[in-house]
């Protein structure tokens, strides 16, 4: 992450574009993933402290729902701490985009 511990990443897939935003705290990220205009949609807060991370909904989502429970699991468990995602797409993303998108999230919060 950046000194700022604020990094913005454009992740291109299948004709799709995402706009990825994400804040690091001491203790946690803040993950905001957004196709078209930047919006928040379905989120999802983790805690990954104990033995397994542990998940709740705090925006539902119609779709995706599995997606954003793995990034924010994968993320909390990383940091032994929270993560929050929000995800704003257009349609369902579908396999080849979400692991697009999980590779670059993880790529980006590794630097």
């Amino acid at each position: 992450m950046s000194s700022s511990d604020h990094r913005t990443i454009a992740v291109e897939t299948e004709n799709r574009k995402f706009d990825v935003k994400i804040l690091k705290y001491e203790n946690a990220f803040f993950i905001s993933i957004s196709e078209g205009p930047s919006r928040l949609g379905g989120m999802i807060i983790s805690i990954g402290t104990g033995p397994s991370p542990s998940s709740s909904e705090i925006i539902p989502t119609r779709q995706d729902s599995l997606f954003l429970k793995l990034i924010s699991q994968k993320m909390s468990s990383e940091i032994r701490g929270l993560c929050i995602v929000s995800l704003s797409a257009q349609k369902e993303l579908g396999a080849g985009p979400s692991k697009v998108l999980i590779e670059k999230i993880t790529e980006a919060i590794r630097q």
